[in-house]
């Protein structure tokens, strides 16, 4: 990409979030990365990373939506320079608001590079799936009687948030992963919000269907066997939830090293990031996964994505995504004729945290490409 794109205020602002990024984990990291000695020197470790990493710190102005069940979602604003903090801007039109919806046993903080470089620039909403970071457990999902999650169901919490922080105005909706599914049911339930609002689309390691498939570096005979078995697994670990939690913290080590596989691919990512995606995954209780996990398999949203034909679409993803394999995105990017398609190499499922700076350049050009960048306003 080329200057044409806005290359020089991406590079700006992504050098000035990554600095005290970088200096921040470093000295920490080098350590973690030659730690041969025992389990109490590495939780000490992982604690001076916690203590050490800016990561989780970056916060905008914080905001409550209700969802048509109940459900309180959390989520923040960050107003572009020369707005008045209501929308508005000092000329009276409303500005591009980017939407970020972030992905599975995760949260706003995830989108922490990208947030920093578009702050100021562009007025940004991130915000917490139920159940996640700070919005609060779905009322749905509550007692005996409650009901798993479904994709549906997050596509309509999205529109509760879009209705309570961006009631008005252009809309570019980014989502990764499962934030990714979201969007795409918000197409299917909204196509009129699309059609009227919506101005540019990322779709960034997720999937439109077809999660069966996935075999996650595995043999896939073993894990359809194991998928057969697995909702009933959650189901009685979500009961048992105080001494599942124990559990995870006692075999804290184990559940690093999956989190590493399945989020990096590459040998060089920050251990202070890494270290940071556990705390988001971990921080998701075991009755949370268990209501969300039956979503992935009925998901199939191809259809909806029809909606954002003709609108500037960006598909990408790491070139070793084990959870939402490259052929998925590709797949995504076939039927949105016109979309740029990115596959950023060296880089997995966490490819926002691991290659920030790709995922910030080609959001940056999607917005020049949606005429709503800072080069263009």
């Amino acid at each position: 990409m080329g200057e044409t794109t806005g290359g020089g205020w991406r590079r700006a602002g992504f050098a000035g979030a990554a600095i005290g990024v970088l200096a921040a984990g470093a000295a920490a990291g080098v350590a973690v990365e030659r730690l041969t000695v025992g389990r109490s020197v590495r939780r000490k470790a992982r604690l001076a990373l916690d203590s050490t990493g800016p990561y989780g710190t970056l916060r905008g102005t914080p905001g409550r939506a209700l969802a048509d069940d109940g459900t309180a979602l959390a989520y923040e604003t960050d107003e572009a320079d020369g707005t008045d903090g209501a929308g508005g801007t000092d000329g009276g039109a409303g500005p591009v608001t980017v939407v970020f919806s972030h992905g599975f046993c995760l949260s706003q903080d995830s989108w922490h590079y990208q947030r920093a470089a578009l702050r100021g620039r562009v007025r940004t909403v991130s915000w917490d799936q139920r159940g996640h970071g700070r919005s609060a457990r779905g009322a749905s999902q509550a007692g005996p009687d409650g009901v798993p999650v479904t994709i549906d169901r997050l596509g309509r919490d999205l529109r509760a948030v879009i209705d309570a922080a961006a009631p008005e105005g252009p809309l570019v909706l980014v989502g990764h992963s499962m934030g990714g599914m979201t969007v795409m049911a918000l197409a299917e339930l909204y196509p009129e919000l699309v059609r009227d609002r919506v101005v540019g689309i990322a779709l960034i390691g997720t999937s439109s269907g077809r999660l069966e498939e996935v075999s996650y570096g595995l043999p896939l005979t073993g894990v359809n066997a194991v998928r057969k078995v697995l909702p009933g697994v959650l189901r009685a670990l979500g009961s048992q939830a105080e001494l599942v939690e124990k559990g995870r913290r006692a075999t804290a080590d184990l559940f690093a090293g999956l989190v590493k596989k399945y989020s990096f691919a590459s040998a060089d990512v920050d251990p202070a990031v890494v270290r940071f995606a556990e705390r988001m995954i971990e921080s998701v209780p075991v009755d949370v996964v268990a209501e969300f996990y039956p979503a992935f398999g009925a998901h199939d949203k191809r259809a909806a994505l029809a909606a954002f034909r003709g609108l500037p679409a960006l598909a990408l993803v790491g070139d070793q995504d084990l959870v939402t394999p490259a052929a998925h995105t590709e797949a995504i990017a076939e039927a949105l004729p016109g979309a740029e398609l990115v596959v950023v190499p060296d880089a997995g499922h966490l490819v926002m945290l691991e290659r920030p700076e790709a995922v910030t350049d080609a959001l940056g050009a999607l917005l020049a490409r949606a005429g709503e960048g800072p080069d263009n306003g």
